[in-house]
């Protein structure tokens, strides 16, 4: 064997160590870092606390590079807190008195598709026509979840709220009144109330605007009964024309002639 011979014969045996060897090195490298895998998900499964501690980190991480990005505060669970719903997942029925209540007052009709929701849910656990809670909604504040009347009546269904006050301690404080849903709720109470109280649906809404004892409500009763009516139709699958809202004011309710405790349950916004 010749010396070159010689000499590249020790040049394959050394490149065949070094390749041997980072073939271990990789090869033991892998398998390190397999075990430390099965380590750590062993761990985070038997340890909820720090898996959970790991996400907020993890998701406090990726919106603070987004909003480097972006330029601007980065929430990804705020669509959690929108009141909506996309019309197309109701039901046939409620999702033609969305669209129609949407075009009609000029609302988006995703947020107004999660309220006729809610009123069809609510009106099955009352037992009240989800279509007269909607017609009560769109009378009283034209689908304006900040609506206020001059007398304190708040939200969509223009509920007393310094009067309700106790009704909306379970949902955190009068402060709710201003969630589209919690008023909802709390007014769908008190309607509820004002109807059994007075025994009829006529007289209950003339409670609920404050006209009780008065022989004049403004018309309140009728423009209630008038949409409600519409909406059934709509609600049946008729067509009905889509008109131009009231134009709505807020207007203090009549005097009440009996005690104060017997005018207490109503609201205060009327259409003219």
């Amino acid at each position: 064997m010749t010396a070159i011979e010689r000499t590249t014969q020790g040049l394959r045996t050394f490149l065949a160590d070094i390749a041997q060897g980072f073939f271990e090195i990789t090869h033991n490298g892998f398998a390190l870092v397999g075990l430390a895998t099965v380590f750590c998900a062993i761990t985070l499964t038997a340890r909820p606390d720090l898996r959970q501690l790991g996400e907020t980190h993890l998701r406090g991480w990726l919106q603070a590079r987004q909003m480097n990005e972006a330029g601007m505060p980065v929430e990804l669970d705020a669509v959690d807190r929108a009141t909506a719903a996309n019309p197309q997942d109701l039901p046939k029925q409620q999702a033609a008195v969305a669209y129609w209540l949407s075009k009609k007052y000029r609302v988006a009709p995703e947020p107004v598709s999660a309220l006729v929701a809610e009123a069809y849910d609510l009106g099955e656990r009352v037992k009240l026509d989800p279509t007269l809670i909607l017609a009560v909604m769109a009378v009283e504040s034209g689908f304006n979840p900040f609506a206020q009347s001059p007398v304190g009546a708040q939200g969509l269904m223009q509920v007393m709220t310094g009067i309700h006050s106790e009704k909306y301690e379970n949902f955190g404080g009068k402060l709710a009144a201003f969630d589209p849903v919690s008023n909802l709720r709390v007014g769908v109470k008190v309607l509820q109330e004002c109807i059994q109280r007075s025994g009829s649906l006529a007289a209950g809404l003339k409670f609920y605007v404050g006209a009780a004892n008065s022989g004049d409500d403004g018309g309140y009763a009728d423009k209630v009964m008038a949409e409600h009516n519409r909406l059934k139709l709509v609600a049946a699958g008729r067509s009905v024309p889509v008109a131009q809202p009231p134009v709505i004011r807020a207007v203090a309710p009549p005097a009440a002639t009996e005690p104060p405790a017997a005018a207490d349950k109503v609201a205060s916004l009327s259409v003219s």
